[in-house]
């Protein structure tokens, strides 16, 4: 028997012995993992599971309510469309502009809840009952802001489309450093930082001007910021 058993455990020659299957990826195997792969991915987009296995279809609109430049508007938004989306072709505010749609350049810069934000870089359902300043609110042509005449004054642009969200920044800007908030420049962290040059530049730095009028730019914050301090 003993015999029997050695003889069952040769293999012929040129027949090479079979893998443990536990090692052996066979293309039946693989193919199964393929197709329920493939079958995972065929899942609708926006399609949540539950802990019972269930599917819920998540909305693809929802309504959500704005105060922009003091006024209370309600919309009914794709949930994928962003903040500086809602204010152009919703609201038709073009005044804030659509620059690289990647949060580099600071051309979207708005004013939510007394903080600038990029636009294009947020979702307008995550603002319900935000109040939202543009550059539309600050200021019309017969009553400029402060900053708007000031960067009258000072030439402080070129091609222009840069400007609203270089204004929009730049009242904020003077807000922060009122507000005691530090940057990354400030050296003293216990008194409160002041509006020097280095201070603003630091600051102003994600807005991005091709044109170049960068130190006109800055004398107009700086022509703001002093005459606020007296």
């Amino acid at each position: 028997m003993s015999n029997q058993g050695n003889n069952n455990e040769q293999h012929q020659p040129g027949i090479k012995p079979a893998e443990s299957p536990s090692l052996h990826l066979t293309r039946r195997t693989l193919l199964k993992v393929s197709a329920a792969t493939a079958a995972s991915a065929a899942v609708a987009p926006g399609t949540a599971f539950g802990d019972d296995g269930s599917t819920t279809r998540a909305p693809e609109t929802l309504p959500v309510t704005l105060k922009v430049n003091g006024i209370r508007q309600q919309l009914e938004v794709d949930t994928r469309t962003t903040l500086l989306d809602a204010l152009r072709e919703h609201l038709h505010l073009t005044g804030t502009k659509k620059g690289c749609d990647h949060g580099q350049c600071g051309a979207c810069t708005v004013i939510v809840n007394g903080r600038r934000l990029n636009s294009c870089l947020t979702l307008a359902v995550m603002h319900q009952d935000a109040e939202i300043t543009t550059i539309e609110g600050l200021g019309t042509p017969d009553n400029l802001h402060p900053m708007q005449s000031a960067f009258v004054k000072h030439d402080g642009y070129q091609c222009g489309y840069c400007t609203p969200g270089q204004i929009c920044s730049s009242v904020a800007v003077l807000k922060e450093i009122e507000a005691g908030i530090p940057s990354h420049v400030t050296l003293d962290l216990v008194s409160p930082p002041e509006a020097t040059a280095d201070e603003l530049r630091e600051r102003m730095s994600g807005n991005i001007c091709r044109c170049g009028a960068y130190a006109n730019i800055l004398a107009a914050i700086e022509d703001v910021a002093g005459s606020e301090k007296a």
